[in-house]
């Protein structure tokens, strides 16, 4: 195992609210990117908790839906060094670490150092966000790659909660940015792509991903949406981990 330098000054614990596996350990895992713009690349996942959104169709919502779930036995604190501990443990060849949540950018000040110190190991560091808020100077300049998913309203929620210009204006203006909208029904793609054209988010950089927590729903809306993607010259992603082990925790 290779040990993991301090991330702060030592007087100084930096701690994230991660979600837990059912086994009790923190969330974090080995797997293949399952969605958006690095489908299929090998990766560590690195899940926190909470989020300031409440998606209806939300495949994840025991890291923050408190009316149904358990916060004690859902989420465990961790010092910033000790989530960069068990990554490293997980073997020499980690090459790409994701970020997920819940909401990331909600834990953002104690996020930064983490993901600066992976990336000064030559590990580059995704990190997946709703778009509602901006990321600071520290995680802009840290962060490799963003898959901003900003919701439709097929989402549930309200307008005014899910679209912030400060905040999407802020990635589209950043080149490693990718805007990922979940496609329920065709309607949603004339959404998505005024979305994405009144903040800025170049139409490259678009990717259009049907919802599914089955592979038949996934296999059924991908058809169309896959269509409707060719004839719009935009980027299609499916989901590949719901494909490959259905809608399983921790992989």
């Amino acid at each position: 195992m290779e040990r993991a330098e301090p991330l702060a000054d030592s007087t100084i614990t930096v701690v994230l609210k991660l979600s837990r596996l059912p086994s009790g350990e923190p969330e974090i895992f080995r797997s293949i990117q399952g969605e958006g713009a690095s489908t299929g690349a090998p990766c560590v996942f690195v899940r926190l908790a909470t989020c300031n959104l409440a998606c209806t169709w939300c495949d994840t919502k025991y890291t923050w839906d408190w009316q149904r779930y358990d916060i004690r036995r859902e989420t465990i604190d961790l010092p910033a060094d000790d989530v960069q501990q068990r990554v490293l443990a997980l073997g020499p060849d980690v090459s790409r670490v994701v970020v997920t949540g819940g909401e990331p950018l909600l834990q953002q000040d104690a996020l930064a150092p983490l993901v600066a110190a992976l990336t000064g190991k030559g590990i580059p560091c995704e990190v997946e966000t709703n778009g509602t808020v901006a990321p600071s100077a520290g995680m802009a300049a840290a962060v490799a790659q963003w898959n901003v998913s900003p919701k439709l309203a097929n989402s549930g929620n309200a307008a005014s909660r899910r679209e912030v210009p400060k905040a999407l204006a802020a990635f589209a203006a950043l080149p490693n940015a990718y805007a990922k909208f979940v496609i329920v029904q065709p309607a949603d793609v004339d959404e998505a792509c005024a979305l994405a054209e009144r903040h800025g988010f170049p139409r490259e950089r678009v990717i259009l991903m049907p919802e599914g927590m089955t592979p038949d729903v996934l296999l059924q809306r991908g058809e169309w949406l896959a269509e409707a993607c060719a004839q719009r010259g935009l980027r299609f992603s499916t989901r590949l981990h719901i494909l490959t082990w259905g809608n399983a925790r921790g992989r």
